[in-house]
C-alpha cells in the first residue's frame, strides 16, 4: 500500500473560476447528495470568497445557503472548508476586527470546518487574527501562501513565509498556486521545505489549471508530501478553474498513492447535474474562453479566479475605447491586440508597483491599472494618468507590505498628491464596528438572526445586504437573467445592456457659417438624459474653443456616482468647480475611479445620475467659467 493521499473538491471554487455565479441553495442540495456518494473526497470546498455576496445578489439569504449546503458533507464525516481574504475577510475591501472574529465563530456553527486563510500581499501580520479567530471558533486554522512566480518570490521567500505562519500557530499550510503559474519543480521544493520546518503539518495543494502547470504540480506536490489534492470535475475543470477529478486521481493512483476508488454513477449524476445548472441560468455568465487553457499567462501571470471578469473588462472597455478611436479618425482596435498590449503591460509594471502577489483583490488592482494605462496612452496620455484610490491604499502600506519597494516614478507621483506611505498594523486603520451596525439594525428594526449571522452578514456586505432586504437584488438579478436568455448573452458580468439610445450621441458641435453651436439630443425619458430635455434644441455655443463653455469628459467607462459615500455631497447645478478637484466617480472594474476636474468654473449642467453607464469620452458635466 502507498501512501494515503486525500482529493478535496472546490465545488465552490471551479464556478467562481469559470462565470461570475454558482448554483443557487436549492441546486446546491440536489448535487450534494451525489457528490458524497461519488466516495472519493476528503473534503468539499463550500463557501467563503465571493459565495456570500453571490448568494446576496440573487436575493438570498447565505446564511441559510452555508446551513443547508454543509450539513451533507457534516452528516458523511466529509469536512467542509471556506475561503476568506485575511484583513478583507469576504469581501475586497477591509474588515474591522470584530466583524472579523465573529465571522469564524458564525461558518463554525453554520456547517464549516476549516478556514482557507491568505492575505493577497503575503503579509503575515495580515493573518495572524485570521489564525486566532479561526481557533478560537472552533475552526481548523488553514494559512495559505498565495504563489506567484519573480526574482522576489522564490522557494525560500515561501518556505521563511510558512514557518511564520506556523508559528503564530497555523494549524495546515496550503499551497495557493491561484494562477497554476507555480513551477512544478519549485511547488516539491516548497512542500518539502514546509515539512522540514513541521514535519506533521497537514499541506494541501490547490493550483488553477491557466497555462497547464497545476496537473504536474499536482503530482509535485504529493510526492513531496502534500496530504491532499484540490480538484474540480467536468463540465467545469481546466481552463480557468482547476485539474480534473479523473486525471488527477489516475495520475495519483499511477503513482502508488493510495486513494478512494471513484463511484462512477454517482459522478455522472453530480456531473450530469452541473451541466443541468449550466443549462439553466448559470452558463449565461459563463465566457467561452475561460474553458480554455492559455500559456500566454505564464507571462503577467494573471489568476484563473479573476479571468472571467477580465475578459469582460476587455469587451467593455475595446467597445468605449473604438468609440473614441472612430471620434478621432483612428483605426478600431481588436479584443486580441487590446488583451496582448494589456498583458504586456501588466508585466512592465507589475515589479514597478511592488511585486504584489496576482490574488484577490491585488491581481484587479494590477490588471486595473494595466488595462487603464494601455487605453490612456493609445489615446497620447502618460501612464499612471489615472489611479483609483484602492491601488494607492495598496502602493502607500494601507492593506499591508508590499513584498519589494514601488518604482521611484510612483513614489514621486504620491508625494506629488500629497499622499502619506503607512507601515503599521493595516488592521489599525479599521476599528471596530459591531456596535454601530447593531444600533443600525435596531433602528431599521431587522433581526440581528441566529447566532447573529445576519448581523454579521450586514457588517459584512451592507450595501448587497440592503438591496437583499428590500428585494431590489432579487428584482434586479430575475430581470438580468431574463434580458440574457432572451438575447443569448454570454459573458460573465452581470451588466444591463444600456437602452439604445445611450450608444447615441447625447450632443454634437456643428458650424453655422463660421460659428460653432452645440446640438443636445434628447432619445425619449431615457436614463441619463435631463428631463426637462423633450427634442433636439440648438443651445448657446460650446466651447472651450470660444471660451464660453467647458466640458469634463469621462475618462472610462463605467457607472457614474456624484459621490463616493453618504459622507460627501455630489456637486450641483451651480456649484463652483476648481481645476484638480473631484468631481464625480466612475465604477468600473470593481474599483471606483475619482474623476478630477482639468478646468474651472461653474457647473451648468449634469448628464448623468447616480448608477447610469457612461462611455469613454462622453460629456459629464458643463462648466461656465
Amino acid at each position: 500500500m502507498g501512501k494515503d493521499i486525500g482529493l478535496c473538491l472546490v465545488y465552490r471554487d471551479m464556478w467562481q473560476s469559470s462565470g461570475k455565479y454558482m448554483p443557487r441553495v436549492d441546486q446546491l442540495v440536489r448535487v450534494a447528495g451525489p457528490i458524497v456518494d461519488m466516495g472519493c473526497f476528503r473534503r468539499v470546498e463550500t463557501n467563503g470568497g465571493g459565495f456570500e455576496q453571490i448568494n446576496l445578489l440573487y436575493g438570498e439569504n447565505p446564511n441559510h445557503s452555508v446551513r443547508q449546503w454543509t450539513q451533507p458533507f457534516n452528516h458523511a464525516g466529509i469536512q467542509t472548508q471556506m475561503l476568506e481574504r485575511g484583513l478583507n475577510a469576504l469581501r475586497m475591501y477591509p474588515v474591522p476586527g470584530d466583524v472579523r472574529r465573529l465571522m469564524f465563530k458564525v461558518k463554525k456553527i453554520q456547517g464549516t470546518d476549516i478556514s482557507r486563510s491568505f492575505d493577497g500581499l503575503n503579509d503575515t501580520r495580515n493573518l495572524k487574527l485570521s489564525i486566532d479567530y479561526a481557533k478560537e471558533g472552533g475552526m481548523i486554522s488553514q494559512a495559505a501562501l498565495c504563489i506567484t512566480y519573480s526574482r522576489v518570490h522564490t522557494v525560500d521567500y515561501f518556505v521563511n513565509m510558512a514557518g511564520e505562519l506556523i508559528d503564530m500557530g497555523a494549524e495546515e499550510i496550503a499551497i495557493k498556486d491561484m494562477a497554476g503559474i507555480g513551477r512544478p519543480v519549485s511547488i516539491g521544493k516548497i512542500v518539502e521545505g514546509v515539512k522540514s520546518i513541521k514535519k506533521d503539518i497537514l499541506v494541501q495543494y490547490h493550483g488553477h489549471s491557466g497555462p497547464g502547470f497545476s496537473i504536474a504540480s499536482s503530482l509535485e506536490a504529493a510526492r513531496a508530501g502534500a496530504e491532499i489534492i484540490d480538484v474540480a470535475m467536468e463540465p467545469l475543470s481546466y481552463g480557468t478553474a482547476h485539474g480534473d477529478l479523473l486525471t488527477v486521481h489516475a495520475m495519483l493512483k499511477d503513482a502508488g498513492f493510495s486513494i478512494p476508488d471513484i463511484n462512477m454513477k454517482a459522478y455522472m449524476q453530480a456531473r450530469s447535474l452541473t451541466q443541468e445548472f449550466i443549462d439553466d441560468f448559470l452558463g449565461l455568465y459563463i465566457n467561452p474562453y475561460n474553458r480554455l487553457m492559455n500559456a500566454l499567462l505564464i507571462g503577467p501571470g494573471l489568476p484563473g479566479g479573476m479571468m472571467g471578469s477580465l475578459m469582460a473588462d476587455l469587451e467593455n472597455n475595446l467597445k468605449s475605447l473604438n468609440k473614441w478611436m472612430e471620434k478621432h479618425d483612428r483605426p478600431a482596435v481588436t479584443q486580441d491586440e487590446l488583451m496582448i498590449r494589456l498583458f504586456e503591460e501588466v508585466e512592465q509594471i507589475w515589479p514597478m508597483m511592488g511585486y504584489p502577489p496576482l490574488v484577490t483583490p491585488f491581481s484587479q488592482y494590477v490588471k486595473n491599472a494595466a488595462l487603464i494605462n494601455v487605453m490612456q496612452m493609445m489615446k497620447g496620455k502618460e501612464r499612471w494618468s489615472l489611479l483609483d484610490d484602492n491601488t494607492w491604499d495598496m502602493m502607500l502600506g494601507k492593506s499591508g507590505r508590499l513584498p519589494a519597494p514601488i518604482a521611484n516614478e510612483l513614489r514621486e507621483l504620491a508625494v506629488a498628491q500629497s499622499r502619506e506611505f503607512f507601515e503599521e498594523d493595516p488592521q489599525d486603520l479599521y476599528p471596530d464596528a459591531l456596535d454601530e451596525v447593531r444600533k443600525e439594525m435596531n433602528e431599521k428594526g431587522w433581526d440581528h438572526g441566529e447566532d447573529d449571522e445576519e448581523l454579521l452578514e450586514y457588517a459584512m456586505h451592507p450595501q448587497q445586504y440592503e438591496d437583499y432586504k428590500s428585494g431590489k437584488a432579487k428584482k434586479a438579478f430575475e430581470a438580468d437573467v431574463t434580458n440574457r436568455r432572451k438575447n443569448k448573452v454570454a459573458t460573465p458580468e452581470a451588466i444591463s445592456p444600456a437602452p439604445v439610445a445611450d450608444t447615441m450621441p447625447k450632443a454634437l458641435d456643428i458650424s453655422v457659417n463660421g460659428e460653432k453651436f452645440k446640438v443636445e439630443i434628447a432619445y425619449g425619458n431615457r436614463t441619463g438624459q435631463k428631463a426637462a430635455e423633450k427634442t433636439p434644441s440648438v443651445s448657446e455655443p460650446v466651447p472651450s474653443s470660444n471660451g464660453i463653455y467647458q466640458e469634463i469628459l469621462a475618462p472610462l467607462e463605467g457607472k457614474f456616482y456624484g459621490s463616493k459615500d453618504s459622507g460627501e455631497k455630489a456637486l450641483h447645478v451651480g456649484d463652483s468647480v476648481q481645476e484638480g478637484d473631484v468631481v464625480c466617480y466612475i465604477e468600473s472594474m470593481k474599483v471606483s475611479n475619482a474623476v478630477k476636474a482639468d478646468k474651472s468654473g461653474t457647473v451648468v449642467d449634469i448628464y448623468f445620475k447616480d448608477g447610469d453607464e457612461v462611455m469613454d469620452d462622453d460629456v459629464l458635466f458643463k462648466l461656465k467659467p
